[in-house]
């Protein structure tokens, strides 16, 4: 048996309000907002005394979905510094595809977007970046060129 497709990415967060905002004004779409609690939770992710606010985006084109997690209990925990470089073990980024990636920084820096390095060109087909977002989430930025 194959996968159907990749579901979503699930990212704890700090401040769910400002990560939904972040992630909007990137151009994805609120799909919906809801409180997970109870047994099901508890046995799903192997916690005890789940109480969850998350929110669920989706791309403009329906086929992928990023879930945005806040933990009301258990406490949450910190896992360190939130500004790890990417090469750090389990730590990776999400990488959406833009279609103006200088414009897309520019509105994302209000949001607390800081970039890793700088814009660069992959040979003759790409700028490609690496940005911090909330919670010290990396996420990449890429616009192909034409």
């Amino acid at each position: 048996m194959a996968i159907q497709r990749m579901d979503n990415v699930g990212i704890v967060v700090e401040d769910l309000d400002a990560a939904v905002a972040f992630f909007e004004e990137l151009g994805l779409e609120p799909e919906g907002r809801a409180q997970v609690e109870g047994p099901f939770a508890d046995r799903c992710t192997g916690l005890d005394g789940v109480r969850c606010d998350i929110a669920m985006l989706r791309t403009p084109d329906g086929h992928s979905r990023l879930e945005l997690a806040r933990y009301l209990s258990p406490a949450l925990i910190d896992a360190g510094p939130r500004d790890r470089p990417h090469n750090v073990l389990g730590t990776h980024r999400v990488m959406f595809a833009v279609d103006d990636i200088e414009d897309t920084v520019a509105r994302l820096r209000p949001h607390g977007a800081e970039l890793l390095g700088g814009i660069a060109r992959f040979e003759d087909s790409y700028l490609l970046c690496y940005l911090r977002g909330p919670a010290g989430i990396i996420v990449g930025l890429a616009e192909q060129l034409r």
